[in-house]
């Protein structure tokens, strides 16, 4: 079990991965995420990595689901502890019409907890 102070950190990092992703807030993301990080998806078997940088320039430039008046949908579906500094964050989070399902790395290291790598597959679009 990990100390309650761990967790209680662990999950306001995800909830700060959260508010960025529904406000565009590239300073809340930047935060959340290590400055080495990378994230990763596969097209039709072809793997697409793209490094937290361009990820954030593309996130600043979206208009944000706040924006249009969606309330925030988002929710942790598993955390998966591999050491208490180590964990996997399964989170299925909504934005307009495309909903999401990501497998967050975290760390926590001199930070404090951050995003070390993200697997992310579009689940469905709505409507």
């Amino acid at each position: 079990m990990q100390k309650k102070s761990s967790t209680t950190d662990l999950l306001n990092a995800v909830q700060t991965y959260f508010d960025a992703l529904h406000h565009c807030d590239t300073k809340k993301l930047n935060e959340v995420f290590h400055k080495n990080s990378s994230l990763f998806d596969v097209d039709e078997g072809k793997i697409f990595v793209e490094p937290i940088e361009s990820f954030s320039k593309d996130v600043g430039g979206r208009v944000s689901p706040e924006s249009k008046g969606q309330e925030p949908e988002a929710e942790i579906l598993l955390v998966d502890w591999l050491s208490s500094s180590c964990a996997t964050v399964k989170i299925r989070i909504r934005a307009h019409n495309n909903v999401f399902v990501d497998h967050l790395g975290f760390v926590n290291g001199e930070d404090g907890w951050q995003i070390v790598s993200k697997v992310w597959h579009l689940e469905k679009v709505i409507g």
